[in-house]
């Protein structure tokens, strides 16, 4: 007697939206985790901006200082802003490194054949860098009072939004970089040369107004600048040095960060796809 037997074959399908939000959440614990695990990394993190602010705002305000502003303005408590998006700028950007390193030990293997979509993972690794990212800037958030820049709640919570838009946008940056790279090495070669231009054309290190045409042209197309210059409305907003220390608007700063986030975060998503299994 013939025994027939049928074969079915099941097709698994999406996670839904809770499967996606949970594997965004995992990725993103993951990379908070890999970070507070590795303390020298945090001292690494918090001791180069530190240099910065007080080695190097000391020594430049000394040099200038008999250009410096009426009104007991100090050149670190000018620099201070810039620091800030100093520390967002190298850990956004830097934290996107994990892709080269999981594609080499297998984990992205693992997590691209998952049943989640590219844009999980990505929001995930996104947000994790980001999250990193500000975590430290808070942190030096802390120091505002040793510069002579006290702050009250709602200048905080202004700094805090802006480091959060900058921090994001920075990561996905990074994560679009890193999905085409095949080596560390290569990587942290394209990061140094961006990172150390846009830190630089900023506004970190000298106020933006009355540039020459051409560093004018290159500070507005830099997307750290307007991160930069929100960081330093909101730190200099009871200050009567802001109108000539700050070159736009809050609302304008925030609004071109959040526009250049959607667009690279959209860029990063269609360069993950390119990811091989």
């Amino acid at each position: 007697m013939a025994v027939h037997v049928r074969e079915e074959r099941v097709r698994v399908g999406p996670p839904g939206i809770g499967g996606e939000l949970y594997a965004a959440y995992a990725i993103w614990l993951r990379e908070l985790v890999r970070f507070l695990s590795e303390r020298s990394r945090i001292i690494g993190s918090f001791g180069q901006p530190l240099i910065y602010l007080f080695v190097m705002g000391t020594g430049l305000g000394a040099t200038f200082r008999s250009a410096a502003v009426p009104g007991g303005f100090r050149y670190v408590a000018f620099m201070y802003p810039g620091i800030l998006g100093m520390v967002v700028l190298f850990t956004s950007l830097f934290s996107a490194i994990s892709v080269i390193w999981d594609r080499e030990f297998g984990f992205l293997k693992e997590i691209l054949v998952a049943p989640v979509s590219r844009g999980s993972i990505v929001l995930g690794k996104a947000l994790g860098g980001a999250t990193v990212a500000t975590l430290q800037g808070i942190v030096l958030l802390i120091l505002a009072p040793l510069v002579g820049l006290p702050l009250d709640l709602l200048q905080i919570l202004g700094v805090i939004l802006a480091m959060i838009l900058v921090a994001s946008s920075l990561t996905s940056l990074g994560l679009a970089i890193a999905s085409r790279m095949s080596s560390m090495e290569g990587f942290q070669v394209i990061m140094n040369f961006l990172v150390i231009p846009m830190w630089l054309l900023s506004g970190a290190f000298f106020p933006l107004r009355g540039l020459p045409v051409w560093m004018a042209v290159l500070t507005r197309i830099d997307p750290l600048t307007y991160g930069v210059d929100a960081l330093r409305g909101m730190v200099y907003a009871h200050s009567p040095l802001r109108a000539a220390l700050v070159a736009h608007s809050y609302a304008l700063d925030i609004s071109v960060t959040a526009a250049f986030l959607v667009a690279i975060f959209g860029v990063a998503f269609v360069t993950f796809r390119g990811q091989e299994n």
